[in-house]
């Protein structure tokens, strides 16, 4: 199979093509443990283990599903639309200026300082409004 323009956009190929991968195996195992839940999946097949895995109906369908949905997901790769996207993401990420780590400090202080002060400011007119809504429909202090 040709790739289309394979030697660009590399880095954000593979890391799209992980991430769904990662995405992938994480919806194969929950189907997993929903099919072992079947008693008609539960067991393996004939006794059969490969590399101490019970090979039951339950572990053949997800592995299938995981092995075909990871080719799917290559090949979609591969389209001239979704492989553009790729490369141009890459190419812009490289043009991006990162912040330094006394940058990222600073900010995330300031950040986690305005939260904590307008958390407290939001919770003190709570109260106080509150107060003045008791003392208005019940007529005083409760």
């Amino acid at each position: 199979m040709n790739r289309y323009k394979a030697n660009q956009g590399r880095l954000a190929r593979v890391a799209a093509f992980w991430m769904s991968a990662a995405l992938l195996l994480f919806g194969c195992t929950f189907l997993f443990d929903q099919l072992i839940g079947v008693a008609s999946m539960r067991h393996a097949i004939g006794g059969a283990s490969f590399l101490s895995v019970e090979l039951s109906p339950a572990f053949l369908v997800a592995a299938l599903l995981f092995v075909g949905g990871t080719a799917a997901i290559f090949i979609w790769q591969q389209k001239p639309k979704v492989a553009d996207l790729l490369i141009d993401t890459e190419s812009e990420l490289r043009k991006v200026t990162w912040p330094t780590l006394d940058e990222v400090m600073n900010s995330s202080t300031i950040v986690v300082f305005f939260v904590l002060f307008l958390g407290a400011f939001l919770a003190l007119a709570d109260v106080l409004l509150t107060r003045i809504v008791r003392v208005i429909l019940w007529g005083g202090g409760a």
